[in-house]
């Protein structure tokens, strides 16, 4: 029973829509120390029809973990956010904000509608990296998930 759980793979969605930013989460993930998958949405309201296994997406696994950007086209981040966090079959997942945001508004709001947490993308590369390198640090190695 142990060993299932050890070689479970994490499901992890990343709400991203901007394709250079998403190749690089996927990219630092993809050599992680756990077990993972990847799977990238570009859009709220795409992101919505996954979570809810609507269309295309009836058959999928859903994601032990979100990572969601909050400036996204057609629906965004705040509002995917906030819908999560009110649907009783999802809420329990672990969102972390990953955002270019760094305003005082944002981090209230998304903290206010439980966020998991909240972290502003770095524009150097090296530091994105470490970012990344420590959300999967951090929520993949020494959290327990849902």
């Amino acid at each position: 029973m142990e060993n299932e759980v050890v070689n479970k793979s994490v499901q992890i969605l990343l709400i991203e829509d901007n394709p250079a930013d998403a190749r690089l989460v996927v990219e630092v993930l993809k050599d992680s120390k756990i077990k993972n998958k990847i799977h990238v949405i570009e859009d709220g309201v795409t992101a919505m029809d996954y979570l809810h296994k609507e269309g295309e997406y009836k058959d999928i696994s859903s994601p032990d973990i979100i990572l969601l950007d909050l400036n996204l086209p057609k629906k965004d981040g705040r509002e995917v956010l906030k819908e999560i966090k009110e649907d009783p079959k999802l809420k329990c997942i672990p969102v972390v904000i990953l955002t270019t945001s760094s305003t005082q508004e944002d981090i209230n709001q998304t903290y206010s509608n439980h966020a998991n947490c909240f972290i502003t993308k770095p524009v150097d590369f090296d530091q994105f990296l470490k970012v990344v390198q420590s959300i999967e640090d951090f929520w993949l190695t020494g959290v327990k998930l849902p």
